[in-house]
């Protein structure tokens, strides 16, 4: 009889119904007590609160209030509960009677106010913190993660308006996870966009807009090393715009000799401006030479892998031994169903041409497979080297291309055929090769940099200076 009492109990507080609760108090006036003593993994009033029961909630805290101190099997109150679902009104009335649970954590780590603020639950906020002011520098115990950083997770604007107004606290809202990262790293790095306009309007925020992580990375950093899109841009323009710059821009200025600062002058001041643009046109950006090498040799593998796949001139539909299907199939020279139709009357130039487009396709691969497998794409030299290796294959790609087009040509148009296609393949290879002059450039400035850099810390560690 009394488990029944107690699953109607239950029930009652599902639905909210008062008068069940009343007359089963009648019937068993310590059955509130005797919850403690049961199988059930939350009281009703965990049930009523997460539902939003506002009057059964109450009629419950008028006669057993210590349940508002009793924790589920995911050690929660009640309170944590109607923090999450935004019952404002329970959570006064949960307060009123116990304010010390608002610094309880669950299983997870998280206080109400943690959880009310990944909900956007503002008012719930206001209450919260109005009672207990310290709930808000409270930090999990996990990745340090303030309540702000949540706000960010869980894309909370709102809420998070609302928590640097009420903290107003500089050091605060720029405070560090256990990586290092900050609301606006975060931010960046989830490409919150109007999380970011609103972080950079924050004087201290945008003080510290170049503050790195501790793996040494800006907020523009994170944002580069996501997918790039339109939103991405936009988040990049306005990074920049405050002033954002990416840690290997920051070392480099540091980098930078004063000496270099001292010339006087104007006609210095002029060679140092041209000197500083044409740098920017040869900087290498190691990023952006990492993605575009794997998506060359992705498409020129996708390319010759068909042109393989899918000769020119097409295949034989059915086998011929005989003049019946071409002149050049005989007994003695079976043209099998499913080959290439010029490999039977071009064969040099067919052979040729699978030459070619071989050595593309497999080079290719070769690159994909280096950039997949962990090749040490971090180190700008290797880089460099792949991207000598994308330009052979690209000299490779484009002569089986000519071959194929002769290939296919009518032998009356062959000769200009050949003509203009040889006139295209020496532009090609006069542009790779300015390239590879470029990619050349900014590999030896880069080495420059480095050598420069060991033989200042050689000379301070042994002359001192």
């Amino acid at each position: 009889m009394e488990s029944q009492h107690l699953s109607m109990l239950y029930a009652a507080a599902t639905k909210g119904c008062i008068q069940t609760l009343n007359s089963l108090i009648q019937t068993d006036q310590l059955i509130l007590h005797k919850i403690s003593l049961s199988s059930f993994a939350e009281t009703p009033l965990h049930v009523s609160s997460l539902l939003g029961h506002l009057d059964f909630t109450l009629a419950i805290l008028e006669k057993c209030p210590g349940m508002a101190a009793k924790l589920d099997s995911l050690q929660r109150y009640p309170l944590h509960l109607a923090s999450a679902e935004g019952n404002t009104d329970i959570v006064k009335a949960l307060l009123s009677v116990n304010k010390n649970v608002c610094l309880s954590c669950d299983e997870e780590g998280r206080m109400p106010l943690h959880l009310a603020a990944m909900r956007g639950s503002l008012e719930a906020i206001r209450e919260l913190v109005r009672s207990c002011p310290e709930s808000i520098f409270h930090e999990l115990l996990d990745d340090e993660d303030t309540v702000l950083h949540l706000c960010v997770k869980y894309n909370q604007l709102d809420a998070l308006k609302l928590l640097v107004e009420m903290v107003n606290d500089d050091e605060f809202i720029s405070k560090a996870n256990r990586d290092g990262n900050t609301v606006l790293h975060l931010a960046a790095m989830l490409k919150r966009f109007k999380m970011i306009k609103y972080l950079i309007s924050l004087s201290k925020v945008k003080k510290n807009v170049n503050s790195m992580n501790r793996m040494g990375l800006t907020a523009l950093d994170l944002l580069e090393q996501c997918f790039r899109d339109f939103r991405s841009l936009e988040i990049r323009d306005i990074l920049r715009e405050t002033g954002a710059k990416r840690a290997v821009e920051l070392n480099h200025n540091l980098l930078i000799p004063t000496t270099a600062l001292t010339v006087s002058g104007q006609t210095s001041s002029k060679r140092k401006s041209w000197f500083q643009k044409c740098m920017k046109y040869i900087q290498y950006d190691l990023e952006e030479t990492r993605g575009a090498l794997m998506i060359v040799a992705t498409v020129i593998a996708t390319m010759t892998f068909q042109a393989a796949m899918n000769p020119p001139g097409g295949i034989w539909q059915q086998t011929y031994t005989n003049s019946g299907g071409s002149p050049v199939c005989s007994e003695t020279n079976i043209c099998q169903a499913g080959t290439s139709v010029l490999a039977y009357t071009y064969p040099n130039d067919y052979t040729n041409f699978q030459l070619w487009n071989g050595i593309a396709f497999f080079a290719s691969l070769c690159v994909v497979a280096l950039v997949v497998g962990g090749f040490p794409l971090t180190n700008k030299l290797c880089v460099w080297l792949l991207a000598q290796a994308i330009g052979i294959t690209l000299i490779f790609h484009a002569q089986s291309y000519v071959m194929g087009i002769i290939l296919v040509t009518p032998s009356r148009l062959r000769s200009e055929v050949e003509k203009a296609d040889v006139i295209m393949f020496r532009i090609l290879l006069g542009v790779t090769f300015c390239a590879c002059i470029i990619e050349f450039l900014r590999f030896f400035v880069w080495t420059a940099k480095r050598v420069r850099q060991g033989w200042c810390r050689v000379n301070k560690i042994f002359y001192g200076n």
